[in-house]
């Protein structure tokens, strides 16, 4: 694999492909990456950090997501850069460096997924896999410019995959079409769910008015465009809610809960190896390292409440527009005094999602200054094939503008 953006990891450079299916499976002849969080039979899954890396083992089996596709008849030509222990939204890792965003240069093409994404939209494969807990397939997608997808929390499998909030966990993919990113979903789900039709077009009024007003404008001039395939659009404030009133509130439950199980998972391997990290991930794993169990038990409550209020929001194949990240893709090289308020600005917007486990896409539908921004559109649990068939919609209708 010739990689000149960096988007590929030194010891994740091989390819693996099922000859007895290549010729007749869903996806022949398609290539793939796959995050470096996914075990592949025979090679270690270093996670993002050369201390993973020597301090783990050769994965004994390959994960089921990307066996899947192998024998849908797509071949798997490597392992892109993540942030480390997919902790991050820049995609900059200090080990392994910042993959190029071809489509923003001089821009990051965010994380943790950035490999996966910058892979994809520099054309060196068809698609990629990438994972999503708070924003880690969304916002790369949209910095990139290409279509992303997170969906619904369980419908495809994360086994062989590194944990870092098993509630909010999911196994996403990118692509430049949406009609393979369709099929890819029909080759990763255990099974395919009737895609109902579309109900009310509702706008996150709450979640918009947090961004720079250059960005919403931009965004609600896509979602004018969207309207001629969904109809008029409905503002509503999606936080509204008694007891957890506010956006502020509901990222308090999401970091209580992403903190705790985060810590849980790898609280013992940081603690015995003191892995290097770069600042932020330290920093961010030392502040989930505090949090307690009551204040766990607590968010867990009150996410039940948030979740059941999403549900009841998105019933009837009602289709909610929110962004897919806080803004375009901020410059390569940031400190951490400079990027630390992005990455806060994502909580808010990306936490609804993770909340309820809603399938999210994000879908290249406009820009701000010659710099990709993605919108999203969140469903209920299960209506990932909604989505899905929106976005070959919009395509086939011309909405969303034809990706090189």
């Amino acid at each position: 694999m010739d990689d000149p953006i960096g988007a590929f990891v030194p010891h994740g450079k091989f390819i693996i492909e099922d000859k007895n299916r290549k010729k007749s499976g869903a996806l022949s002849g398609l290539t793939f990456a796959a995050k470096d969080i996914i075990d592949v039979e025979g090679h270690i899954t270093g996670c993002g950090n050369p201390d993973w890396l020597r301090t783990h083992e050769k994965a004994l089996r390959t994960a089921p997501c990307i066996r899947r596709l192998i024998e849908a008849g797509a071949t798997l030509v490597g392992k892109t850069v993540t942030e480390e222990l997919a902790t991050g939204l820049t995609g900059e890792n200090i080990h392994y460096g910042a993959p190029i965003n071809v489509n923003a240069p001089g821009r990051v093409s965010g994380g943790s997924s950035s490999g996966s994404a910058a892979a994809v939209a520099a054309g060196l494969v068809d698609f990629s896999l990438g994972s999503d807990t708070g924003g880690s397939v969304r916002a790369p997608a949209s910095f990139c410019g290409i279509y992303g997808v997170r969906p619904t929390h369980g419908r495809v499998s994360m086994q062989g995959v590194m944990k870092l909030a098993p509630s909010f966990d999911v196994i996403g993919w990118f692509s430049r079409d949406p009609i393979l990113l369709r099929e890819i979903g029909t080759v990763l789900f255990d099974q395919l769910n009737p895609a109902p039709s579309h109900g009310k077009f509702l706008v996150a009024e709450d979640v918009m008015e947090l961004l720079d007003n250059n960005v919403r404008d931009e965004l609600m001039k896509a979602i004018d465009i969207a309207s001629k395939l969904l109809g008029p659009s409905t503002l509503v404030r999606v936080s509204d809610l008694e007891g957890i009133p506010g956006l502020d509130k509901w990222v308090n439950v999401t970091r209580a809960i992403w903190g705790g199980e985060a810590w849980d998972v790898h609280k013992e391997w940081i603690s015995s190896v003191k892995p290097r990290f770069g600042s932020g991930v330290a920093a961010r794993f030392t502040a989930r390292s505090k949090v307690t169990a009551s204040e766990i038990e607590i968010a867990r409550l009150q996410r039940d409440v948030i979740s059941k209020h999403l549900v009841e929001l998105l019933s009837g194949g009602n289709i909610l527009a929110l962004p897919a990240a806080p803004g375009i893709a901020p410059l390569v090289g940031g400190s951490d005094l400079e990027i630390d308020p992005f990455r806060e600005a994502n909580e808010p917007i990306g936490c609804s999602s993770g909340l309820a486990g809603l399938p999210q896409i994000s879908l290249p539908l406009t820009s701000f200054e010659g710099v990709p921004l993605g919108l999203g559109l969140a469903a209920a649990p299960g209506n990932d094939e909604l989505l899905l068939d929106l976005a070959v919609s919009m395509a086939e209708n011309n909405i969303t503008p034809p990706i090189k």
